[in-house]
């Protein structure tokens, strides 16, 4: 019996790009520097988020997609603050899945679509076409095929994780999963998910590495270069075009990085140390936790600084002087 093997060609393009991206992994050394800044973990996180359901039209802002894992009130349809409820819940779970799983794959689909769609967790059982907006990219394959197209894509992926690199293997099943479509909900934002998982289990650090946005900013090249794959049956332009995504937001984070390290001062630092993330404090506890007395010393040296790094924001930020002020590390 002949085993299933994707329509794909690795070039030299491809080995550049694996070769760029493993130089710059192992060059900043960022597992070490996100462990040690919660606050920029958290934030690639909800980049992540916020720009995986943005393609999928979920209309929530970065800030409202913010506060809704916050705890925070938010104006807006309940569907979509589920849909970030269950994205981050998604997302959490990734150190416990084995991406090589089909069996994980549905569970966290069904974490991802809960309280949102009726097939939550399972194949779709109807016929479905890929949009990018209003246009319909492509019809997917017949319902009845489905569980045997994952199948095989899943047995393909066990059989070739250890001579496929991860950055292109991933690639890989990300326009397989594309194509074969076998949600009736959720397929993008799955795709994507998968996409880190498989990197995140070669190497941790890509778990916050928010791939994700940097799709969003080439939506229009996402969608093309799945487009292209399927008029010529093969996912090399696909796998080329991810490569390039996660080379220049490896660039990205680097800066950011760089950046924070060498704009934070030694006052910052120690008010983000005193700062549990999710914790909202007001300016009196905060001069407590650092000892200080002065309110003048506090906002100039500590506190302003913080916040416009955007390290700390306020919990009224209309009502700066609000007797119910606190300050919530971002």
């Amino acid at each position: 019996m002949n085993r299933y093997q994707p329509p794909f060609t690795i070039n030299n393009t491809m080995l550049i790009y694996v070769s760029s991206i493993s130089e710059k992994l192992g060059r900043i050394s960022m597992l070490q520097k996100m462990e040690s800044r919660p606050y920029l973990r958290r934030n690639n996180r909800i980049k992540s988020i916020h720009s995986s359901l943005k393609i999928e039209a979920n209309s929530l802002s970065l800030g409202q997609v913010r506060d809704v894992l916050a705890g925070h009130m938010v104006l807006g349809e309940q569907k979509e603050i589920q849909e970030v409820k269950n994205a981050y819940a998604a997302y959490e779970k990734l150190p416990e899945i084995n991406p090589y799983s089909l069996k994980d794959l549905k569970k966290l689909h069904g974490v991802m679509t809960q309280y949102t769609v009726d097939e939550s967790g399972v194949f779709r059982k109807g016929e479905e076409g890929v949009f990018n907006g209003d246009k319909c990219i492509f019809i997917a394959p017949p319902a009845r095929l489905v569980p045997g197209l994952m199948e095989e894509l899943f047995d393909w992926m066990s059989r070739e994780q250890a001579s496929v690199h991860p950055l292109i293997l991933s690639s890989v099943f990300h326009y397989e999963f594309v194509f074969i479509h076998p949600f009736s909900d959720g397929n993008g934002r799955m795709a994507r998910l998968w996409h880190t998982a498989i990197l995140s289990k070669w190497k941790p650090i890509f778990e916050y590495i928010p791939i994700e946005s940097q799709i969003e900013k080439f939506q229009d090249g996402y969608y093309q270069a799945i487009a292209q794959c399927h008029s010529e049956g093969t996912s090399n332009i696909f796998i080329e075009f991810m490569l390039k995504q996660v080379d220049m937001v490896l660039d990205d984070i680097s800066k950011q990085i760089s950046d924070d390290t060498e704009q934070m001062t030694e006052y910052v630092k120690k008010l983000l140390s005193a700062m549990e993330m999710d914790t909202s404090y007001t300016a009196t506890c905060l001069m407590k936790k650092l000892g200080l007395k002065s309110k003048e010393t506090f906002r100039k040296n500590y506190l302003n600084p913080a916040m416009e790094l955007n390290l700390v924001e306020m919990t009224v930020p209309e009502k700066p002087r609000s007797r119910n002020q606190r300050y919530i590390r971002r």
